[in-house]
This record gives C-alpha cells, sequence and structure tokens, in this order.
C-alpha cells in the first residue's frame, strides 16, 4: 500500500527584505527543497503554489526563474490556509495516482501595515468585524469572558513563543522577551497590546512530496492534510465569515479540520508530540488548544499554567516561535510550519528540539474562512 511522503523541505527566512522579490524567495525556498529531495529539472509531475498577495501567475513566475515550467502549475489561495490547501491538494493527487512527486511551495511579500481583504464587506471593516486588531481584540475579550483567561496569560504565550523563536534563525524575531516587557508595549485594541500581535511581512517555504511504499521506513509521512471551511456560527467566532449567529454549539471550522484530520491519520490529540498552530495573536493560541482538541473547553489557560506548551513540557506548542516570533507571510505561513515540524521529526531542529517527536499536527486559520490541519508521522 502506498503513502505519501515529505522527502525535501525549504523555507526563506521570514522578515522584511527591500530589493528581494517575491519570485527571488520563492526561487530560494524552492531550491533548498529540491535539493534535499534530490530531485532535478524534470522529476516532479506538478506544482502547487499557496499565495494571497502574489498575483497572476506567481507559481509560474518562480519556476519560470529557474527553467522548470511545463508541468502543470496552480495557484491557490486560502488566506493563511494557502499553503495547507495547496498541500492537500498536492496529496491528494499524489494518493489518487496522478503524480509520483510534487512539489509544493508558498510565497508573500505582504504589504506594511493592517491587512486588508476584498472578502469583507466595507461595513465590516469599520465595526471592526474584518482580520483586524479590532476584530481579534473582540474574540480575545470574549475568551477572557468566558473562562479564567487573563491579560497575563496572554503575555505568558508571548514570552514563550519569543523564547523559542530565539533559536529559529528563520524567525524575524529572535530576542526573548519579559512579560512586564510586553505588557509595557502599547495598547492596540484592549486587551490587546502591540507585542501581542503578529507581524505580516515576507518569505517563502518548500515541500516537496512523494509516493512512498509500505516498507520504506524513515521518512517523514504525510498522514493527512485537510482544509476545511467555516460555517455559519457566533460573530466571534471563527466558525463563520461573519454570519450573525449566537450559537456556541457550532463547531469552528478548526475543529472540523482536526477532527477530520486525527480520523484520517488513526491519532488522536494525545498522541501528538509537537505542533505549530496558528498565533496571528496571543489569543489565538489559546482559543487553537481547545479548538483542536489539545484541552478541554475553558482549559487554555491552566494548561498553558501547566508549562505543557513549553518546549521540554508535555506537549510543546510552536517550538519555531510561531507566528508572534517568525511573523506572517500568508501563503508561506503552513509550509512554513510543515518545514518546521519536518525538521522536528528528523531531530534536525538544533536549540528547539523536542526530544523523541514522532507525531505531529500543524493548524493555519485562514480569513477567507479557511482552516487547514496537517498531521505528520515518522
Amino acid at each position: 500500500m502506498s503513502g505519501v511522503s515529505v522527502c525535501g523541505v525549504g523555507i526563506h527566512p521570514f522578515g522584511r527584505f527591500e530589493g528581494v522579490s517575491i519570485t527571488d524567495m520563492g526561487v530560494v525556498a524552492v531550491r533548498a527543497a529540491l535539493a534535499e529531495a534530490n530531485v532535478g529539472r524534470g522529476g516532479f509531475q506538478a506544482a502547487f503554489c499557496g499565495t494571497a498577495y502574489g498575483g497572476v501567475a506567481s507559481g509560474h513566475k518562480v519556476l519560470g526563474a529557474l527553467g522548470m515550467t511545463g508541468m502543470p502549475i496552480v495557484d491557490v489561495e486560502a488566506g493563511c490556509a494557502s499553503g495547507s490547501a495547496a498541500l492537500m491538494l498536492a496529496a491528494g493527487a499524489i494518493a489518487a495516482g496522478q503524480y509520483d512527486t510534487v512539489l509544493v511551495f508558498g510565497i508573500e511579500k505582504m504589504p506594511k501595515g493592517i491587512i486588508r481583504s476584498s472578502f469583507f464587506e466595507p461595513w465590516q471593516e469599520e465595526a471592526g468585524l474584518a482580520a483586524t486588531p479590532a476584530y481579534f481584540a473582540l474574540r480575545a475579550q470574549r475568551l477572557m469572558a468566558a473562562s479564567g483567561v487573563t491579560k497575563e496569560h496572554l503575555a505568558s504565550v508571548v514570552v514563550k513563543n519569543r523564547r523559542h523563536g530565539a533559536a529559529n534563525p528563520d524567525a524575524m524575531f529572535r530576542s526573548e522577551v519579559d512579560a512586564t516587557s510586553v505588557l509595557g508595549s502599547r495598547v492596540i485594541c484592549e486587551p490587546l497590546h502591540l507585542w501581542m500581535l503578529c507581524t505580516p511581512n515576507e518569505g517563502a517555504a518548500a515541500v516537496v512530496l512523494q509516493r512512498t511504499n509500505e516498507g520504506e521506513d524513515g521518512r517523514v509521512r504525510l498522514a493527512a492534510a485537510v482544509l476545511r471551511s467555516h460555517v455559519p456560527g457566533s460573530v466571534l467566532s471563527e466558525s463563520t465569515p461573519l454570519a450573525g449567529t449566537v450559537d456556541d454549539t457550532i463547531p469552528a471550522a478548526s475543529t472540523l479540520a482536526a477532527t477530520d484530520a486525527y480520523e484520517r491519520a488513526g491519532v488522536g490529540p494525545s498522541d501528538l508530540d509537537v505542533v505549530e498552530c496558528q498565533d496571528t495573536d496571543a489569543a489565538r493560541e489559546l482559543l487553537s488548544y481547545e479548538e483542536l482538541g489539545l484541552c478541554p473547553a475553558g482549559g487554555a489557560a491552566s494548561f498553558l499554567e501547566g508549562g505543557a506548551t513549553t518546549l521540554g513540557g508535555r506537549l510543546p506548542v510552536n517550538p519555531s516561535g510561531g507566528l508572534l516570533s517568525k511573523g506572517e507571510p500568508l501563503g508561506a505561513s503552513a509550509l512554513g510550519q510543515v518545514v518546521e515540524l519536518t525538521r522536528q521529526l528528523r531531530a534536525q531542529a538544533t536549540g528547539r528540539q523536542v526530544q523523541g517527536a514522532r507525531v505531529a499536527l500543524a493548524h493555519t486559520v485562514g480569513r477567507g474562512a479557511n482552516a487547514g490541519v496537517v498531521i505528520l508521522t515518522r
């Protein structure tokens, strides 16, 4: 029986790079992934490129610069989950027998400032109900009102992720911070301070997938790659494209995707060794704990307090430093997680290694109403 394995990964660091084009960054990541996989020109049969702001034929531009066109090249947009969507399509094509080797990459050069999206109507942006700090703050306020989460917990998430990110050479921010400094940074929208929000930026990441036959041990296997869309739910929940319904029993898209991924991979939350999850803001990471089933509903604060999510804890979350350290180039975000987790499962994450990691989960939320979950095993 065949499966799908990750046989090469590559990344262009995340940050701000004046004079470096989005195509240039994609070339760096793709070259690295192909070299690691020992795949050259003509060695892959299709390519999928995740990007939200890259423009027309972004994937073609990268592979054109490398002289590697001719095969199907498909650009995929699903907000922050664009890379996850591209990975799902590539894995499905291999599993269906259409291809043996597929290149997947994500690229982005984000505009500075608040992210704008044509997904939202003008009135939604004006009301603070788009993917902006104002919306994230409303969501954080709701989480705090419904649970034991405090500002100190939000600061603790930042402290943890910045400590992890200090050991990641591909992160934008590589210095540790303390809670006093986090809480001393200026308030953007109560309760979120500046350092509690991730930075939209630039970068690229690439993955080479191959068909794997049973008995080929040692490779990192792609056990599940799932994309699910939101359904109408509470206006302050990720379960909706702002439908305005008040119904907290409706599962979030992240929960739908995670449930599906666990079933496909034949694992559950208790089997996970390491997680990379969406931390667009500090409260988003705490919500992710609950939506992914890492802790019971309402248990995010105690889960964090117990040290489970830090390196050396029972289930380290965002050992890469997360978006709070790396920043977020949308199209590269999900694949950047896959690069990190592949290295974790290979025991190649120097300075931030999760010892003995065998099962890993990546999670992104794309505010084009998508959530992606990827499970890797070794």
